[in-house]
């Protein structure tokens, strides 16, 4: 009987320290600031972007190409329409990479794509998917802004 008791006291110890581990405030300002619901989760538009149909050969030319992608990805970023942006690994679908867009509207997102010279050009062909994620999403750049050493 006392090592029942014994065991369920470490379990109760165990449970009661996971959760308060992992039991927050909620914090309404916040929540409201990042347009979440009551699961603290909000729609964004994913964007797969795929290999294109350009082909353009000429090496100066794509790089600049490239390099205003780049650009337009801090921008976007910097007003906190892009929340999540990066390049796939090697793949058989011809995927290039991925953005979350800060938007639940596919006209939006649209409008957001065209003022990519890598997507106006053809180098990359985007798929888009209404996502539904974390609102905290949102606050992943300024993280990142915080832990990037090198820039782009």
């Amino acid at each position: 009987m006392r090592s029942i008791t014994v065991l369920l006291m470490i379990c109760y110890c165990i449970f009661s320290s996971a959760h308060a581990q992992t039991a927050t405030a909620y914090d309404s300002v916040l929540a409201k600031k990042l347009n979440a619901d009551d699961y603290g989760m909000k729609r964004y538009i994913m964007v797969i972007l795929k290999t294109g149909s350009a082909t353009e050969t000429d090496s100066l030319k794509v790089s600049n190409i490239f390099k205003g992608h780049m650009k337009n990805i801090q921008s976007l970023a910097a007003q906190n329409k892009l929340v999540v942006a990066g390049p796939l690994g090697d793949n058989d679908k011809k995927y290039e990479g991925i953005f979350v867009l800060n938007t639940e509207n596919i006209e939006d997102a649209k409008k957001m794509l065209a003022t990519d010279p890598a997507v106006q050009e053809n180098f990359l062909e985007p798929e888009l998917y209404l996502w539904y994620c974390t609102a905290a999403l949102q606050q992943i750049t300024e993280l990142h802004n915080r832990i990037q050493k090198k820039h782009f």
